[in-house]
Formats: C-alpha cells, sequence, structure tokens
C-alpha cells in the first residue's frame, strides 16, 4: 500500500519536462507557426527570435531532451519548437541525414477519410487497361480516388513486372543517436 509520505516523496523526485509545465511557451502561436523572415514585420520577428531563445534554454536543460529530438526528427513530422529545434532545423537535420519522415495522416486516425472507398489495386489495373490514353488525373475520377492512389498502384505494378513483388521497398536503416546529434551541431549549433 502506498503512503502520502511515499507518493510525496515519488512527486519530489519527478522532474516534468518544460514543454510540459511551461505550455503557454510551447504552445506559442509563433512556435507553432513560424513567421518567414522575409515577410515578417521587425516586431513580430523579434518576438519570434525571444520565444525561440526561450524554447532554446528550457529545452536544453531537459533530461528527456536526446529521445525528444530523435523522435521530432526520425518518427514524428510535428509543428512547433521541439527538442531544441525549430520545423526549419529539423527539416535541415533530415536532409543532412537523407531521411524522410511521412506526414501524419490524421484524417484516417479520425475517421473522417470523405466519401471515398478504398480502390482496389486490380480495379486500377483494370481501369488503366480499359482507358490507356487518359491521364491519371481522369483515371483518378473515374475510380473517385485521388491521384496518389492511382500512382501508388501503378507503382506497384511495374515493381511486379519488373520482379520486384508486391512488397514496398525496404525501409532504411534509422540514423543512431550519434549521427542525429551529429547533425544537429552541424545546423542547429552552428546556426545560433
Amino acid at each position: 500500500m502506498t503512503t502520502p509520505a511515499d507518493r510525496a516523496a515519488a512527486d519530489e523526485d519527478f522532474v516534468a519536462a518544460p514543454c510540459a509545465v511551461d505550455v503557454d511557451l510551447y504552445l506559442h502561436p509563433l512556435l507553432e507557426d513560424p513567421p518567414a523572415r522575409s515577410s515578417a514585420d521587425p516586431s513580430t520577428w523579434a518576438q519570434y527570435v525571444g520565444l525561440v531563445a526561450r524554447a532554446q534554454a528550457s529545452c536544453a536543460g531537459c533530461p528527456l531532451l536526446a529521445d525528444c529530438l530523435y523522435k521530432a526528427v526520425v518518427h514524428t513530422d510535428v509543428a512547433g519548437y521541439v527538442g531544441c529545434t525549430t520545423p526549419l532545423e529539423r527539416r535541415a537535420i533530415r536532409r543532412r541525414l537523407g531521411i524522410a519522415v511521412r506526414s501524419e495522416d490524421l484524417d484516417t486516425y479520425a475517421g473522417t477519410r470523405g466519401t471515398r472507398q478504398p480502390v482496389e489495386h486490380d480495379d486500377v489495373l483494370r481501369m488503366r487497361a480499359a482507358h490507356p490514353d487518359d491521364s491519371l488525373e481522369s483515371l483518378a475520377a473515374r475510380l473517385d480516388c485521388s491521384l496518389s492512389t492511382v500512382k501508388r498502384h501503378l507503382r506497384r505494378a511495374r515493381r511486379e513486372a519488373s520482379g520486384g513483388g508486391d512488397r514496398e521497398p525496404a525501409e532504411p536503416e534509422p540514423p543512431t543517436m550519434d549521427e542525429i546529434f551529429h547533425a544537429f551541431e552541424s545546423v542547429v549549433e552552428k546556426a545560433r
């Protein structure tokens, strides 16, 4: 049984991440959606730079920084200031490492896919065979699906025809934490 004294001792040992404590800073609209320096008025840009400096100082001492930075660079394309980086800095780190992160398809998670139903692979191939001179946009309209869906199915058909099978290309090995920190130093530390 946990006593109140045990809970109080555990609470004293618990250190919350700065982003969980200073929510107003990390969810500030300028950090969530940074202005373009070329089009921002000087006062807005100065405010943004100040917010980044505050967030940087706060993040730098966080015990979760390494894990947060790794996930923000390698796993999830998030907005705002995360892992001691801005969105532009994370994109530069990814370019340096040669990795890409897929954006989350929040419509799928929310169940708001719209009225379109999934399109079967064979249906796309049959439509292409029946209308070989149609543009891919026309095929998508005929199938009531997106252009990217048609392209994905046609790429799969080419892979299968070339002996590549129907499996997706192997995912490259994710970068190591050392590679992430090296890229961070090259991109972020040099710029600051």
